[in-house]
C-alpha cells in the first residue's frame, strides 16, 4: 500500500465520517429546530389560551358590573317613583278639604286619651287648620289653640303639668302607613319589572 493509497483512504474516510458528523449535525439540528417550533407552538397556544381567559374574565368583570350599574339604576329610579307617589299622597292629603274636620277630631280624641281630664292642654297644627282647630277645641274644656306646626294636617299636644307630648299629626300617621304598606305599594307599581 502505498502512501498516496493511505491518504486517499484517509481523505476518504474523514470526508465519510465529515459527512456523517454533517448528517448527524443536520439531523441534530432538525430536531432541535422541530422541538423548538414544537415549543413556541405549544407556548403560543398557552399564551392564546391565556390571553382568552383573561378576555372571558374581562367580559364577565364588565358584564357583572354593567349588571350591577343597571340594577343600581333600577332601585335608584324605583325610589325615584316612590318619592314622587309619597309626594303626591302629601299633596293630597295637605289639600283634603272632605273629612278634613272628622280626621282631625278622631287624632286629637286619641292625643286627648294621654292626658288627664283636669289638664291644660295646648294644640298645635298647621297654619292653615288654625280656625278649623279653634272651632273643634271649643268643645274641649282646658285645651286651647297654641300655635303653628309644621305638619300636612292633625295636631300636637302638649301638657305642661305631665310633660307629654302628642304627635297625631296626618304626617305621622303617613309615615306609619307608609312604612307598613311599602312593599305593597312597590309590588303593585313594580310587578311588572
Amino acid at each position: 500500500m502505498s502512501l498516496d493509497t493511505v491518504v486517499a483512504d484517509i481523505r476518504d474516510e474523514a470526508r465519510a465520517r465529515a459527512e456523517e458528523i454533517l448528517s448527524e449535525a443536520e439531523s441534530e439540528a432538525a430536531d432541535i429546530r422541530e422541538a423548538a417550533e414544537e415549543d413556541a407552538t405549544e407556548i403560543r397556544e398557552e399564551r392564546e389560551r391565556e390571553v382568552e381567559r383573561e378576555i372571558a374574565q374581562e367580559r364577565e368583570q364588565q358584564l357583572s358590573s354593567a349588571k350591577l350599574q343597571a340594577k343600581q339604576d333600577r332601585l335608584e329610579a324605583r325610589r325615584d317613583v316612590l318619592e314622587d307617589v309619597r309626594e303626591s299622597v302629601e299633596a293630597e292629603i295637605a289639600s283634603l278639604d272632605d273629612g278634613r274636620e272628622e280626621l282631625t277630631r278622631a287624632l286629637l280624641d286619641d292625643a286627648a286619651a294621654e292626658f288627664d281630664a283636669d289638664a291644660s292642654v295646648q294644640i298645635y297644627g298647621r297654619a292653615d287648620d288654625q280656625d278649623l282647630l279653634e272651632s273643634v277645641l271649643a268643645e274641649y274644656d282646658g285645651y286651647s289653640y297654641a300655635g303653628e306646626y309644621d305638619c300636612l294636617g292633625g295636631v300636637v299636644a302638649e301638657s305642661e303639668g305631665s310633660r307629654i307630648r302628642v304627635k297625631n299629626t296626618f304626617d305621622s300617621v303617613l309615615d306609619d302607613v307608609w312604612e307598613d304598606e311599602l312593599r305593597d305599594v312597590s309590588e303593585r307599581l313594580f310587578e311588572n319589572q
